[in-house]
């Protein structure tokens, strides 16, 4: 099998020092990409600088609504630049969004709105960051008219809240959330979703799956997700995979192929 981890923070700091350790264990377990999102301007450079898209390491760019206050209009003007001219590696704009828990709606809402506009006028996937606000990011999404690709990573809502997103063009992220057997509402929104619309992901250091000591995530432990993934499904392991892989090349708007290169 196959397996792309579509949202994971491979720059972050807790995998300084053995990266390519990292990269070797997860290729030896079926995790063959990587797509890693920037969340802040002065770090766009190094999630750059880290991507090959020989090895299967993919990248985006974006401001996360836990950093609007570091930046200002030049910012977004450079974060087009940057979209608009990057290479082959770079494959969406974000991570971008609304969270209700941390900071203001009503401030992270014009940034929001601002990427998104960037991602529709550049045709790149977007890849939103939605904490307590998915009726908020839908609404924001309806508003502009938005009609390309979109990730909702980590996904935690309800079932309705996710098929009205999923019915705007969004996928929806399978994170280690499901692994808990407490994520009641999560696992069963994650069961009766349509296949097509799920794609895999670890927003690794963060979003540890269960027996994981939280801040230590890492993508070799995307298989575990899948597996807790096929328990809720009814399609057969290799087919699942299949597809998965599928819907994050159509995410990305890469082949398969491409997507994952061959060894």
């Amino acid at each position: 099998m196959q397996l792309v981890d579509a949202h994971c923070h491979f720059d972050f700091p807790f995998f300084d020092g053995h990266r390519e350790t990292v990269l070797a264990q997860a290729a030896s377990l079926g995790v063959c990409a990587i797509v890693i999102p920037g969340v802040r301007r002065p770090d766009w450079q190094r999630v750059a600088s880290m991507a090959d898209a020989e090895k299967g390491l993919w990248y985006c760019l974006g401001i996360h609504p836990w950093f609007i206050q570091e930046h200002g209009a030049d910012d977004l003007a450079e974060l087009e630049r940057l979209l608009s001219s990057a290479p082959q590696a770079c494959v969406g704009l974000g991570e971008c969004g609304l969270d209700a828990l941390k900071g203001d709606l009503s401030e992270q809402e014009p940034w929001f709105e601002a990427q998104i506009d960037i991602a529709q006028r550049l045709g790149l996937a977007l890849v939103i960051h939605s904490v307590k606000s998915h009726d908020l990011v839908h609404s924001s999404l309806k508003r502009a008219g938005w009609n390309g690709r979109a990730l909702v990573h980590g996904f935690s809502g309800s079932y309705q809240q996710a098929q009205k997103l999923v019915d705007l063009g969004c996928f929806i992220g399978v994170g280690g959330v499901i692994t808990h057997d407490r994520a009641r509402k999560t696992r069963d929104t994650i069961a009766r979703l349509p296949v097509d619309a799920l794609v895999l992901e670890t927003d690794a250091p963060d979003m540890a799956p269960a027996g994981v000591a939280k801040g230590q995530n890492s993508p070799i432990h995307l298989p575990e997700i899948f597996e807790a993934l096929a328990d809720l499904r009814s399609e057969p392991r290799e087919s699942l995979a299949e597809i998965l892989l599928a819907n994050t090349a159509k995410l990305y708007r890469k082949d398969p192929l491409t997507l994952v290169p061959r060894p």
